[in-house]
């Protein structure tokens, strides 16, 4: 048994928290929804009253933040992960960040004589629930082992991407060929109803040809053309994640015009207030604009 912290208790990290707890890891645990920290105390867990609380109390320590500030304040700040973190335990960011700072981190942490690697996650939060994410891991080959049978109880695809810092690319680089994919499906099944096709035609069609993705089969089957679009993977999150992949194009003198695309689609969901909405809400946004819906027969 080995003792985890957990920073970071939404509608990811708190499955994936409970699954720790599940595969019976001594769990401590911070969040500033008092409600998911109750909810994770009642099933055994211990609350923290900071960061390096957490840290001094754990041999392993995970954040999942949603944002490169949320990290640099649980990590740097005052009372922060890096003033209790003990030599020779391992520092897991789950987050999607930058891969400068995860990289920036990194020597801090490992001037304290402590490991870190980043493991950004892959799928739903349905995934979450089940253990079942994809683990994008950047760091050192014997530190992601020491940490594997944790990693192990939240995903059951682990993929080692390179070095500290690769997972979060990879993250980026994932994240914003899935938000091009969905904002091409919902514009192609938007044009379809508005020029008088029906979704279920659409979709036969579709699915036997090179068009076909997992935005349609999966997410968008599953959420958005079923009438729902409460926050599974919110639009904000969306937004930041190709923020920051584009970013990282810009810095290594990449153009991206799709990407930049689809950023600007999903800077005009925020203005139209759907930040806080599931990312399938890009199908509100165009049908709003077409006047059309578009749902399965059965939804």
């Amino acid at each position: 048994m080995t003792s985890v912290g957990f920073i970071g208790l939404g509608t990811m990290g708190g499955p994936m928290a409970q699954n720790v707890l599940k595969g019976g890891h001594e769990l401590v645990v911070l969040d500033i929804n008092q409600a998911a920290v109750a909810k994770l105390t009642g099933e055994g867990a211990k609350a923290a009253g900071s960061p390096r609380e957490v840290a001094e109390a754990c041999d392993a320590v995970v954040t999942m933040l949603p944002d490169a500030p949320d990290v640099e304040r649980a990590v740097l700040g005052p009372n922060g992960i890096l003033e209790g973190l003990r030599p020779g335990s391992v520092y897991i960011d789950m987050s999607t960040i930058d891969p400068a700072t995860t990289q920036r981190i990194g020597r801090m942490v490992s001037e304290k004589g402590a490991g870190m690697i980043d493991s950004p996650v892959g799928k739903t939060a349905e995934h979450a629930v089940a253990g079942t994410l994809t683990l994008m891991i950047g760091g050192d080959e014997s530190l992601i082992e020491r940490v594997r049978p944790i990693l192990g109880l939240m995903g059951s695809d682990l993929i080692r991407c390179g070095d500290l810092g690769a997972g979060q690319a990879m993250k980026l680089i994932n994240n914003l060929l899935a938000s091009i994919l969905l904002e091409a499906s919902v514009e192609a099944l938007v044009s379809g109803v508005k020029v008088g096709l029906t979704l279920d035609t659409m979709i036969s069609v579709l699915k036997t040809t090179m068009a076909w993705n997992n935005q349609l089969a999966i997410a968008m089957h599953n959420r958005a053309l079923k009438g729902d679009f409460e926050p599974g993977f919110m639009v904000k999150l969306a937004h930041k994640d190709c923020r920051l992949a584009m970013s990282m194009n810009e810095g290594l003198g990449l153009k991206a015009p799709v990407g930049a695309a689809t950023l600007a689609a999903l800077q005009e969901a925020l203005d139209d207030g759907l930040g806080t909405n599931d990312v399938g809400s890009l199908l509100r946004l165009r049908e709003k604009a077409a006047g059309v819906t578009v749902r399965l027969s059965q939804a």
